[in-house]
């Protein structure tokens, strides 16, 4: 440095500076994805759909992707077989910032819960031991505490309680074609209709679309 500090090195060099544009500098930053085909919905990347407005007239075409890491709402299109620069490509149908805030507080509980349990599950205790033996856990909880963190357990987590097969679907129309796998999954077709009894069924209609009139056997019950 010849006695100078580095401010003073940097004015006294001669050599000439050049701004670099920012679009240039951001070529720097972004990723390749590969290729991918251009189509009527746009460009699909990760389970995602961008599009653009120079894309008008341009489905079919193969073209490059090239993005930069945790900027996931724009990509940058390239043509596949020339390089060339096609433009940007933002992602469709994106959520609102209401929703995006919403979506950030429902995170932000459930990792609240989390860290929560994670502390819970860390207070483990054992008892002291002076050999070699299997480790004994310490605490006790009541019965009630025990089913009141069960219940919130289970939940946690609906999916498991759903049963989408639990009432099968109706036939569809003779005249329809259903695969198998599907015909396998509905009811051969209406409910039928039994008796009054125990089961709280309700008897069956007569002619006229009305309930049966009561009959008596030969014991004299009605039924």
């Amino acid at each position: 440095m010849r006695g100078k500090t580095p401010l003073e090195a940097w004015q006294d060099d001669p050599t000439p500076l050049r701004d670099v544009p920012a679009a240039d500098l951001w070529t720097f930053t972004l990723e390749d994805a590969g290729t991918r085909t251009l189509t009527t919905r746009g460009i699909r990347f990760r389970r995602r759909d961008y599009v653009g407005p120079w894309m008008t007239g341009q489905a079919g075409i193969q073209v490059r992707i090239r993005f930069m890491p945790h900027h996931d709402h724009r990509i940058e299109v390239y043509d596949a077989a020339t390089g060339r620069y096609l433009g940007p490509a933002d992602l469709a149908d994106q959520a609102t910032e209401e929703q995006l805030r919403a979506v950030r507080r429902a995170r932000s509980a459930r990792a609240r819960r989390l860290k929560k349990d994670l502390e819970a599950s860390q207070r483990e205790r054992y008892a002291a031991a002076t050999q070699a033996e299997a480790p004994q856990r310490i605490g006790a909880l009541t019965t009630a505490q025990a089913e009141a963190e069960l219940a919130q357990t289970a939940h946690s987590d609906l999916a498991q309680l759903a049963m989408p097969d639990l009432i099968p679907h109706a036939a569809p129309p003779a005249d329809w074609r259903t695969p198998a796998s599907l015909a396998a999954l509905t009811t051969p077709g209406p409910p039928v209709r039994y008796p009054y009894g125990r089961d709280g069924a309700s008897a069956p209609d007569g002619r006229d679309g009305r309930a049966a009139p009561p009959t008596t056997d030969e014991d004299g019950d009605t039924s």
